[in-house]
């Protein structure tokens, strides 16, 4: 399939001349890095130790997106780029895949996995596009070994909220779910009173287990208002680090700290620093469910 065909402009209108020097120069780079005689550091890393880099780098890029820091994004996109191609070419210098099939292969599926735009099935809503999305999935598994469960090859490194997510995503695809978001609120009360309960009884396990089913509920509920729960609970970290930090740069230029201000002091400046913040740039709010 040539560039025509999918609808390409020409080269000049895309810059795609210049694109491809810029990958090819930093794929050059990398391979002089983890060349026999090139940096110790970048040799001896592997794609096991670079995992954690690579989450950190998410995560920096997220925040720089909801800050609107299109700076500071360029800077982690790239450190994004960096990673992803460094593992790609440790996997080509084990004869394992190449950096080129790698590419080739995310092309072939989103050209695959959009006829709508690529070929002649045309789709009129995003909910239909995304049904689309899962039934050619759905086919292209078909000649794949037949798996045990439906919850099966989750990520392995997946966090527990990440996890939970993605577990009832899944579960949800085959129709083990709840029919709307009402009952889910329910759930919410439910689990509430259950750890209240569990707390008066002063049982650790049960209190811990009862903490478990309500976060497990509120991530249902996430899921359900189309929110990515790894993404909100991101966001509002970083608020309350923000807030906090500047409730703490207030009581240092009177002088005190937060253990002498004590409680009434910091939340009074805490709600002044709440009223006084404009709405932040993209602003974390409902996400579109995901392919």
């Amino acid at each position: 399939m040539n560039d025509e065909s999918l609808g390409a402009s020409p080269d000049k209108e895309l810059g795609s001349d210049e694109t491809a020097a810029a990958f090819a120069q930093l794929l050059k780079t990398i391979r002089r890095l983890r060349a026999p005689d090139g940096c110790a550091w970048d040799r001896a890393q592997t794609p096991m130790t670079l995992r954690p880099s690579l989450v950190e780098e998410v995560w920096e890029a997220v925040s720089a997106v909801e800050a609107g820091d299109e700076k500071n994004l360029q800077e982690e996109l790239g450190d994004l780029y960096l990673l992803v191609t460094m593992i790609a070419w440790m996997k080509e210098q084990e004869g394992t895949f190449s950096v080129s099939s790698v590419l080739r292969s995310i092309h072939e599926k989103l050209v695959r996995r959009h006829p709508h735009v690529f070929g002649n099935a045309p789709a009129e809503s995003v909910s239909e596009i995304l049904v689309r999305w899962d039934e050619i999935k759905a086919a292209e598994k078909k000649g794949q070994a037949s798996k045990g469960s439906t919850l099966d090859h989750l990520p392995g490194a997946l966090q527990p909220l990440e996890k939970s997510f993605a577990l009832q995503k899944k579960a949800a695809k085959v129709g083990f779910d709840w029919p709307s978001v009402s009952p889910v609120w329910e759930k919410i009360s439910e689990e509430l009173r259950e750890l209240s309960e569990a707390a008066d009884g002063g049982n650790p396990a049960r209190v811990e287990e009862e903490v478990g089913d309500l976060l497990f509920s509120v991530v249902n509920l996430a899921r359900f208002l189309k929110v990515d729960p790894s993404v909100a609970l991101h966001s509002t970290t970083v608020k309350f680090e923000r807030r906090f930090r500047e409730v703490e740069k207030r009581l240092m230029a009177d002088g005190t700290s937060p253990a002498e201000a004590g409680l009434a002091r910091m939340d009074q400046l805490w709600n002044q620093v709440k009223s006084e913040e404009a709405p932040q740039p993209g602003a974390a709010g409902p996400q579109k469910a995901s392919k």
